[in-house]
Order: structure tokens, then sequence, then C-alpha cells
């Protein structure tokens, strides 16, 4: 049986600007990621803090 891992949607994070697929825990809110990691969600926080201060 062939992988459909293929097939998924993808994005690009906006604090590495790397690319990451689809995972079944972000199948309610898929709309609403922006990060690929709990890491890059915390870094794009911060330079977003720090920019407006």
């Amino acid at each position: 049986m062939a992988h459909k891992k293929p097939h998924l949607p993808s994005k690009v994070c906006l604090t590495c600007e790397r690319p990451f697929t689809w995972r079944k825990k972000w199948a309610r809110c898929w709309d609403e990621v922006r990060y690929c990691s709990d890491r890059c969600r915390r870094e794009g926080r911060r330079h977003a803090r720090g920019a407006t201060h």
C-alpha cells in the first residue's frame, strides 16, 4: 500500500521560512497554523514583541 504523505498540504513557517506539511493534530485549525513548531512560535512572538517596543 502506498503512503499518501506526498499529497498533504504544506505551508512555509513565518519564523524559519522552511516548508512544513499538514499534521493530524492541526486538522481543525490548519487555516490558523503559521509556525512549524513550538520553538518557531515562541521565537516569532518574541520578535514581534521586540519590534513593537
